[in-house]
């Protein structure tokens, strides 16, 4: 899927794939590319095959959906021309993820077979010149400027805690048991805190949107080399995701990459 979007200055031309890997035999990953709202979002659900996969779906639909009602509102945010400390959108898009975790938790008290499912989100809006997000769990954001990659999200993880305390390195945390286990979600409980960041977007930004199925397996430099050597972006994801199975695809993987243009 490959997808164009226009703003004042700035347009940003996307594309996204999701892929159940070679491990499991169903996908609990769901992405979102909104060509009008510049909006993307990467979901990756838990709590089995029904669960997780309920949850991630309905996260983006959520999202996509909140936004969406914002733009309409007369005095919308999206229309507004602001500097990116004044902008009102990260705290719209935090709603939206906030309003999606009460959705999928009420799904999941309608249903006993949903009960405790989950989703992270990691979410991107770029509009007026900037790259806002919203983030929950371990999916990524990641900013590739020329040669540099920046990992914009803090992963809501138990072995990224390790690392902050200083009971594990970086690449004893790549090979731990407890690898996949976040300590935030949306929809598990009722409310989630909500993470947001913001930051002026320049030509030429790539941003890429990932799941854990390709962090694990990915590092970071060679997201950069990829998406740098990159003349369609479409091929981005694809050549992402290939890299991934080629290392073993023990998850599903998603990956969305958008780039930055001059309109």
């Amino acid at each position: 899927m490959s997808k164009t979007a226009g703003d004042a200055g700035l347009k940003a031309i996307s594309a996204g794939l999701t892929d159940v890997g070679r491990k499991r035999n169903h996908n609990e990953d769901s992405f979102l590319i909104d060509e009008d709202l510049q909006l993307f979002v990467v979901a990756d659900g838990m709590g089995g095959h029904a669960g997780g996969g309920t949850a991630s779906r309905i996260a983006v639909e959520t999202i996509d959906k909140e936004l969406r009602r914002v733009r309409d509102l007369p005095d919308s945010p999206f229309k507004a021309e602001t500097n990116l400390q004044d902008s009102p959108l990260p705290e719209f898009l935090r709603g939206a993820v906030e309003r999606a975790c009460l959705e999928i938790f009420k799904a999941a008290q309608d249903d006993p077979r949903l009960n405790g499912m989950g989703t992270t989100v990691i979410s991107l809006c770029v509009r007026g010149g900037h790259a806002l997000f919203a983030h929950v769990g371990d999916s990524r954001a990641y900013l590739v400027r020329g040669e540099l990659i920046q990992q914009i999200s803090e992963d809501h993880s138990l072995v990224n805690e390790q690392i902050k305390a200083g009971m594990i390195t970086r690449d004893e945390a790549k090979h731990s048991r407890y690898k996949n286990i976040i300590t935030r979600s949306v929809g598990f409980e009722e409310e989630v805190q909500v993470d947001v960041m913001g930051l002026v977007c320049e030509p030429n930004d790539y941003f890429v949107l990932c799941s854990d199925g390709l962090a694990n397996l990915v590092e970071d430099k060679e997201i950069r080399e990829v998406v740098g050597a990159t003349t369609d972006i479409k091929d981005a994801p694809k050549r992402l995701i290939e890299l991934a199975n080629e290392r073993g695809g023990d998850d599903n993987i998603t990956v969305i990459v958008v780039k930055a243009v001059t309109a």
